[in-house]
């Protein structure tokens, strides 16, 4: 991910990619939302937000897959950034803190609908930007209902380390032992959507999510994961074949470990070296140039404080 700001903005905040290493789904609730068991890490490529104060509010796109995203805010298929924007506002005045007009800037690196979580990360990249820009400060607790109101990844995105997330997506629990893996991302750039994967969804009620005990290498996590699953990748790849053969050329570029993320269509590869990482993109992006394909390194663990969390 670029380490300079974005040009003419004064905070940018990185909106890194979400990946699934893997995703049960366990049950569902009377009001249909699935309960899931996910294994959750971040990657170092993403999307970027810029924000500066300014006289009026202001909202600019730029990068690879910005066109089509919406530009306002209005109803729940509004442009999450700007979603995010108001109701941190919202909140702020209600308790009559400054949220002066500001300048967003959303750099769209990620392919949309994609299952790695880019619109979730967007906001909450402006959850955070808006705090520090705004040099205000919301309890932890107030913090994460207004990601989970935005959606049920934002509040894991706001939280940014290795996690697991139980319920819809808001139990979060910490996974200081979860390394830091070379990964391959590969997207098609066929969408898919997440509600129509969940309906055609035909086991429901899956096996838990079984984490190891006491383990903090590589080999034994890609051991231990080899044993999970992403209960959404089946009917993903009934929906966009092309799924499969995503899977079957990361495997063939030497990947320790190959999944889809989330509810597709972006499939990645754990690697045992950032050189073989970089070297499989290289010769996946050079056969197949019109796909999304990035070489990074997934987050590693860190502790983070209440404070933190408050900004």
């Amino acid at each position: 991910m670029h380490l300079d700001g974005i040009p003419g903005f004064a905070l940018t905040c990185a909106a890194p990619a979400k990946i699934n290493l893997a995703l049960h789904v366990v049950g569902q609730r009377a009001d249909g939302h699935h309960l899931l068991e996910s294994l959750v890490t971040f990657a170092d490529c993403g999307d970027r937000i810029g924000l500066a104060s300014t006289d009026a509010d202001r909202f600019t796109l730029s990068g690879r897959f910005a066109d089509g995203l919406p530009l306002s805010a209005e109803n729940k298929s509004g442009n999450l950034v700007l979603r995010a924007r108001d109701l941190l506002r919202s909140e702020l005045t209600s308790r009559g803190m400054a949220a002066g007009p500001v300048h967003l800037h959303l750099e769209k690196n990620l392919p949309v609908a994609s299952g790695i979580g880019g619109g979730s990360a967007d906001a909450a990249a402006t959850l955070r930007g808006l705090l520090m820009l705004w040099g205000a400060s919301v309890e932890p607790a107030k913090l994460d209902a207004i990601a989970l109101e935005l959606g049920a990844d934002v509040p894991m995105c706001l939280d940014g380390g290795p996690l697991l997330a139980k319920g819809i997506g808001e139990a979060i629990t910490a996974l200081p032992d979860l390394p830091s893996f070379p990964i391959v991302l590969v997207n098609p750039l066929v969408a898919v959507s997440t509600p129509v994967i969940f309906r055609m969804l035909i086991n429901k009620a899956n096996p838990p999510l079984v984490l190891p005990q006491g383990q903090n290498t590589a080999e034994g996590w890609l051991s231990a994961m080899a044993d999970m699953r992403n209960d959404l990748e089946p009917p993903a790849r009934e929906l966009a074949p092309v799924i499969e053969d995503v899977s079957d050329i990361l495997r063939a570029a030497g990947a320790a470990l190959v999944r889809m993320s989330g509810s597709g269509a972006t499939c990645f590869g754990l690697f045992d070296s950032d050189e073989r990482a970089h070297q499989a993109a290289e010769r996946i992006s050079a056969s197949h140039p019109e796909w999304y394909v990035c070489a990074a390194r997934t987050t590693a663990p860190r502790v983070q404080s209440e404070a933190q969390r408050s900004l």
